[in-house]
């Protein structure tokens, strides 16, 4: 592949990208160390780095060699393993570009009612933030929307490192006292599967960016790059976020600061300013995320972006590439919305799917933590990790080393027994009612209800 190592257009798509995966995900991250400890939850932070990064690229390279008929990862499924296999990565790609913007209503909502306290209910500000991001949802195609990602990435960057600073500075430890650390067991270790899944969905925007970047050659470069600085992000929240208050770490790190349960209240325009940039980074993602569903929806719903009559001889064939020019393979997403009416009836389908995200939302808007990790564990590991390394070893099969063979089914197998396991345990607690009392979930029962700097109570020296 010639030319530069990143083009401008790279760098954009490197922006949406990022802007995809590094949002709210974070927010999660300390606390995956909080109930697993650093060994464990480091070694799962970096096997779910790796094989994250692994699953994009191959739904990369899948697209490359596909016809050019083939643009969602429905369309994959499809041309790898037919109608099953059209059906099982549709809804599982729906399920994930659906709920995740769900969750960020909710997180939205939530923080309304901080900035905003004594006004609106949760739900008057889940309606008004759905509201607000409508006209994100109503821009036709992703690629337009490259300045709004890069306002995003700074959005959620600017928003944890604030959230970061105030903790660092307003936890003060006492001399010969440490943090507690977690109890840690099977459920522990397994559950930070849920929220890193979650965390990694590039999986369902990649067939988006790759069908509107004009040379789609340089794609998994684009991934690659982009993958490890948000894993590089992740690690460095997580540490952060978690050394000076171990298993007391919300699962939300911005809940951190806006309460008084680890014995501080930090200041009140550093929280505002924390969450100002992450709703800016919400409202951008929002539309991002849900575009995949949104497209599909235009596809089934209105006849749009039909699938091109074209044959399997318009692949490119796995020993001798075809070459191919950008006429070719370079797919633009606005003709659909030219035809008279097109574009009236597609913004009228993008309202009733945000409708019915708010709905959901509503319902679940006290099962916040739960629901990231349902869904990550779920959804978002079926379609970004599980179905896209199956359909490249099937397709690749023949070229790929024994090293890698093994590596692809390795990562399959345990994927999902972990998907089946956090599904079904989160989905349990999802369903059914929450001790609210208990301040400090990820602790033993003696940490559990007041924060460790707390002399008197434990009796501290």
């Amino acid at each position: 592949m010639s030319g530069p190592f990143m083009t401008l257009e790279d760098v954009k798509t490197g922006f949406s990208l990022f802007c995809v995966v590094c949002g709210i995900g974070t927010l999660s991250m300390p606390s995956n160390y909080a109930r697993a400890g650093y060994v464990w939850a480091t070694l799962a932070t970096i096997f779910m780095a790796a094989i994250n990064i692994y699953a994009s690229v191959c739904i990369s390279k899948l697209m490359l060699i596909a016809p050019k008929h083939v643009k969602t990862l429905g369309d994959v499924g499809g041309w790898v393993y037919g109608t099953p296999g059209r059906i099982i990565m549709t809804i599982a790609h729906i399920l994930a570009c659906t709920m995740s913007p769900i969750m960020f209503l909710i997180l939205g909502g939530q923080i309304m009612t901080v900035l905003f306290p004594h006004t609106f209910s949760d739900v008057t500000w889940i309606i008004f933030m759905a509201i607000s991001m409508l006209p994100v949802c109503l821009v036709p195609t992703v690629k337009e929307s490259a300045s709004q990602a890069a306002a995003g990435c700074l959005g959620v960057l600017l928003a944890d490192g604030i959230a970061i600073y105030l903790l660092l500075d307003n936890v003060h430890v006492p001399n010969g006292v440490s943090p507690p650390t977690p109890e840690i067991d099977l459920a522990a270790v397994t559950t930070a599967f849920g929220s890193l899944s979650l965390a990694y969905a590039a999986g369902t925007i990649v067939p988006t960016l790759q069908r509107e970047h004009s040379q789609p050659e340089r794609m998994p470069r684009v991934i690659v790059v982009t993958l490890v600085l948000v894993s590089l992000c992740f690690l460095l929240v997580a540490v952060l976020g978690d050394y000076k208050i171990g298993c007391q770490i919300p699962g939300n790190l911005l809940f951190a600061i806006s309460d008084t349960n680890l014995g501080f209240e930090a200041d009140r325009g550093g929280i505002v300013m924390s969450y100002i940039f992450m709703l800016l980074h919400i409202v951008i993602a929002f539309g991002l995320v849900l575009f995949p569903t949104l497209f599909m929806a235009e596809r089934y719903c209105l006849g749009m972006h039909k699938e091109e009559d074209a044959t399997y001889s318009d692949a490119i064939d796995l020993e001798t590439p075809k070459e191919s020019t950008d006429e070719d393979r370079h797919y633009d997403p606005m003709v659909a919305y030219a035809k008279p009416g097109a574009y009236v009836k597609a913004a009228f389908v993008r309202t009733v799917i945000v409708a019915i995200c708010v709905v959901i939302a509503i319902v679940f808007k006290d099962k916040f933590s739960d629901l990231l990790d349902f869904v990550g564990a779920s959804a978002t590991a079926t379609c970004c990790i599980i179905l896209p390394m199956a359909f490249y070893i099937k397709k690749f099969y023949p070229t790929l080393s024994l090293a890698e063979k093994v590596f692809g089914v390795i990562s399959i197998l345990v994927t999902i027994v972990l998907a089946i396991y956090v599904t079904i345990t989160t989905g349990i607690t999802l369903f059914s009612p929450t001790d609210t009392n208990i301040a400090f979930p990820f602790c033993a029962p003696s940490y559990q209800h007041v924060v460790f700097t707390n002399r008197s109570h434990y009796g501290a020296p």
